[in-house]
């Protein structure tokens, strides 16, 4: 497992894959049709040379199966969601599709057919140092699709690979350049940067970038334990804040009560009552009195029934 990770670690191409979103659609009606269309061309000009030779002759098969590929290499169909780059001689013609659309045999040729439906491509950057130089390991999912067929075909190899490489790029930018508290809890902020940057960069190439969602940022142990310590510790603190500013209003109540309850040693009683209840009701135990203390305890309880 461990030297299975170090060579993933140490590939040199990103371990990206990419896939068109949605069902997949078949394509066996296109095949059927090219089928068809050539053998009526075939069968229609073997018949012609019967017609005109009077028997069926090697030559007229040949030309006639010439002339089934020739129909099979001008007549194509593209899907709803095809476009059909034609280059003409080796210079741009046009971009064809959808439905049916025809070619000059030999002089053109379809040289690329873009698939212009939304595409997923999960990438990950492992062990990618941050800012303060923490290793992390984020997986991240990108949703584009092709607006351009020519600039897609022209501008670039492969932009399926030009797109995969570019958001993996980003990716390993962005965590370098933010500390690893900041990349782990502003994800959001994580995702439209890399969409703001993707977008610059493929916009040239026909493509558009949709949205960028990181899925998982792993944090080495170490530092799990370490932000787990110091988020206990900052509950803690919130805490005891609130506990303080409770315990202040409830002096401020009993100062109003010094009157009510017959001056500041009744109150203060009754603010040891008050504990020693919410002790016992908070630890479901029992509170042992040392017996000098129960006197007082039980003299200041006298005054407050004679009060």
């Amino acid at each position: 497992m461990a030297r299975e990770k170090k060579e993933r670690r140490f590939r040199v191409a990103p371990d990206t894959t990419t896939e068109v979103a949605g069902e997949r659609a078949s394509s066996t009606g296109v095949l059927v049709f090219s089928a068809v269309l050539c053998a009526g061309a075939f069968a229609a000009a073997l018949a012609a040379a019967w017609l005109i030779v009077g028997a069926v002759t090697l030559p007229g098969i040949v030309g006639a199966a010439i002339v089934g590929l020739i129909a099979l290499s001008s007549c194509h169909v593209a899907q709803q969601w095809e476009r059909v780059v034609v280059l003409r001689l080796g210079r741009f013609d046009r971009v064809s599709g959808p439905g049916l659309f025809w070619t000059w045999p030999v002089v053109e040729a379809n040289t690329l057919r873009v698939d212009t439906r939304t595409r997923v491509t999960t990438f990950y950057a492992e062990e990618t140092l941050t800012a303060d130089l923490v290793p992390l390991d984020v997986d991240a999912v990108l949703f584009w699709h092709v607006w351009d067929a020519k600039a897609a075909c022209l501008e670039v190899g492969d932009f399926t690979r030009a797109v995969e490489m570019a958001a993996q790029t980003a990716l390993r930018d962005a965590i370098g350049r933010a500390g690893a508290a900041e990349v782990a809890i502003r994800r959001e902020q994580l995702d439209r940067e890399l969409k703001r940057v993707l977008e610059e960069k493929t916009a040239p190439w026909g493509v558009t970038v949709l949205s960028v969602e990181v899925r998982d940022i792993l944090l080495p142990r170490e530092l799990q334990e370490a932000m787990s310590l110091e988020a206990q510790a900052e509950q803690r603190k919130k805490a005891r804040i609130i506990l303080m500013e409770a315990e202040q209003d409830v002096f401020e109540t009993l100062a109003e009560m010094e009157d009510l309850v017959g001056g500041p040693e009744a109150v203060g009683h009754l603010r040891t009552m008050h504990l020693l209840n919410e002790s016992l009701r908070e630890g479901k135990g029992t509170v042992v009195i040392p017996s000098a203390f129960a006197e007082g305890f039980n003299e200041g309880v006298g005054d407050l029934i004679k009060g």
